[in-house]
């Protein structure tokens, strides 16, 4: 708890007991002059309320006085006007508890956040001139080399150049299991260093780095209000001054009827106090940041509360391929032997593809368990265009595509058993003057790629659309084993943002429709988008900075996940409105009938509200 909490915490349970003492004193002694009772209930108010008198009293001089604080001012003294002192004294004091109660809720749920997000580092340990010295981050320059040590924060983005660990991502991505990192990885600022010490050559400087963005992420995500919180914003902008002037009108104009000033002037004030919009006010707001909190610990960061509105009304969702529902990276699909074994057919394809830094030449290579070291000295041509061709035991063997087995082969058998597949891309492989096969390496599908696309369903979505610069028949197996009807292929960048205002118009206007992408190139489309979604983890800059929702990991499943997370957080909102605006409808009309006098009025404004604020605080807790 914040000393300014306790501080207030403090003055209120001094004022509670002086209350009771004041009550005490006009019970216990029913002659005392009616002066020192009046002295004694003001003290005790000046105790609770002094804060509010004096907000108020600031407001007012600005010409802002319509809000709570002025609503409480005015009711509670104008019932020190009436004499009724105890119900004066107890409006400031459960409205100050009521306040009290929601600094503590908002308090506790922006902590949640904080912690969740206490990743900036607070030092980097730079080798400099063959010794280490701890510097602030900012200081360090890309290039640089920084040590690490176990159970250490890392300060800056960069590649592993000596040493091996695991580190805890779980603070950036919701990840629960450590990653195992070897020198040539890259490591993340704002992940926990777990088991060995480790030299990183930092590749971003402090103000680029990821744990800078995602800070800024989150500091400036309450500034974009949800409609919702807008609205209600606006709606005690003009509700207070309505109120006020009902409140006057019933305490005039029935006591020049009935000449009864004393009972309409005190239904006037209960009606005041009843009227407190203070349970809106803080409750939708907290729900909004609640949410967003959840959406953090799952790994999903939302810049702000009007993009987590908008998601609950997704309708149109329009996602890339390579990177956010594929890995990316390329495996080998299936290998068809020809004339020899399936393990000999890989062995010269890994062992053509050996000293290429091609992605292909790098699966190739993770398909085979082993490569003598002399082959590291025999001959490898590479030719642009068609593949590569290296000498094992007297023998060509060449690797590549179709123009290299032209040039290669005599006969074109091998293009009657290879030749007709279409999707992925197709590595023949060639012995001497004898085809030996083909490896169909494909692009891999995310583990939660399908569930995804099922999850997207279930929350109510109803059109899912797949764009991709692949072939039409490497997209369409795509979109057929995820379940996706409708796909674009062989798409620029351009046409990916042609695509989406083509979606633009076809759909409703209260509905949204979102982008998923990853890449550099997904920018244009992301900012476009009602909302866009980028995979954050290991997507681009300039993807993220796009993007209004970022996912810190590489599961696209996460994204269905913040669509239930929205929802939930809106139904919570929605509850909060219900409920606090038909209570006090309910009491303000019994008020109005006398019906209610100032301590119901007092039970239903602060009652109100911590019920309301409760049921705000769920939405931190939604999993």
């Amino acid at each position: 708890m914040s000393k300014k909490l306790k501080r207030r915490l403090h003055r209120i349970m001094i004022g509670a007991v002086c209350f009771v003492l004041c009550i005490l004193m006009q019970n216990l002694f029913p002659g005392l002059n009616e002066n020192l009772i009046l002295i004694a209930y003001l003290a005790t108010y000046f105790i609770v309320g002094n804060d509010v008198v004096k907000g108020a009293a600031a407001k007012m001089r600005r010409g802002q006085m319509f809000d709570e604080e002025f609503l409480m001012v005015i009711a509670t003294v104008g019932a020190f006007f009436i004499s009724e002192y105890p119900e004066a004294v107890a409006v400031m004091l459960f409205y100050q508890v009521g306040e009290w109660f929601q600094s503590y809720a908002v308090n506790k749920s922006r902590k949640s956040i904080r912690e969740l997000m206490d990743i900036r580092p607070d030092y980097a340990n730079v080798m400099r001139d063959g010794r280490v010295e701890a510097v602030d981050p900012q200081e360090v320059k890309k290039g640089e080399i920084i040590q690490i040590k176990p159970g250490e924060r890392i300060p800056l983005d960069g590649v592993i150049c000596k040493g091996n660990t695991s580190v805890d991502t779980m603070v950036l991505t919701g990840e629960s299991m450590p990653r195992d990192l070897d020198a040539g990885d890259e490591v993340i600022s704002g992940c926990i260093n777990l088991s060995g010490v480790i030299e990183v050559t930092v590749t971003k400087e402090f103000g680029e780095s990821t744990v800078t963005k995602i800070l800024d992420l989150v500091e400036n995500s309450a500034s974009k209000k949800a409609e919702t919180e807008n609205f209600i914003t606006k709606f005690a902008r003009y509700y207070t001054p309505v109120v006020v002037v009902l409140a006057t009108i019933l305490a005039i104009v029935p006591s020049l009827i009935t000449g009864a000033w004393a009972v309409w002037v005190y239904r006037a004030l209960s009606f005041l106090v009843i009227s407190c919009p203070c349970a809106l006010v803080i409750s939708v707001p907290l729900s909004f940041f609640g949410g967003i909190g959840a959406a953090s610990r799952a790994g999903i960061l939302v810049k702000g509360s009007n993009y987590l509105e908008a998601l609950a009304s997704t309708e149109i969702v329009v996602m890339d391929k390579t990177g956010t529902l594929t890995k990316g990276e390329f495996a080998v699909a299936h290998v068809e032997a020809v004339g020899c074994e399936k393990e000999r057919l890989l062995f010269y394809a890994a062992y053509a593809e050996r000293l290429s830094n091609h992605p292909i030449s790098k699966c190739l290579m993770t398909s085979v368990s082993e490569i003598s070291e002399s082959a590291e000295n025999s001959r490898v041509e590479e030719i642009a265009g068609h593949g590569v061709i290296a000498m094992y035991e007297g023998k060509e063997i060449a690797v590549g595509n179709e123009k290299l087995m032209r040039r290669q082969l005599k006969n074109n058998e091998w293009y009657e058993i290879g030749g007709g597949l279409q999707t992925g891309t197709i590595c023949h492989v060639a012995y001497g003057d004898d085809y030996m096969g083909y490896i169909l390496i494909e692009d891999q599908l995310k583990s939660d790629a399908k569930e995804c696309i099922a999850g997207l369903k279930k929350e109510g979505v109803k059109r899912i659309v797949m764009l991709t610069g692949d072939r039409e028949a490497t997209a369409s197996k795509v979109a057929g084993a995820l379940g996706i009807t409708e796909y674009h292929a062989r798409l620029l960048p351009g046409d990916k943002v042609d695509r989406v205002e083509e979606l633009f118009t076809g759909k409703k206007e209260q509905s949204k429709l979102m982008f998923v992408g990853d890449g550099m190139n997904d920018a244009p489309v992301l900012a476009r988008a009602d909302i866009g979604i980028a995979m954050g983890g290991l997507g681009s800059d300039a993807a993220i900075e796009a993007a209004d929702i970022v996912i810190m990991t590489d599961e696209p499943a996460k994204i269905a996940q913040a669509m239930r997370i929205s929802k939930k957080t809106l139904r919570i909102v929605k509850q909060n409105i219900v409920f606090a605006i038909g209570v006090k409808v309910l009491v303000l009309v019994l008020a109005a009938l006398g019906m209610a006098s100032m301590w119901a009025a007092v039970f239903a404004d602060v009652g109100v509200a911590f019920l309301a604020i409760l049921n705000a605080m769920r939405a931190l807790k939604i999993k």
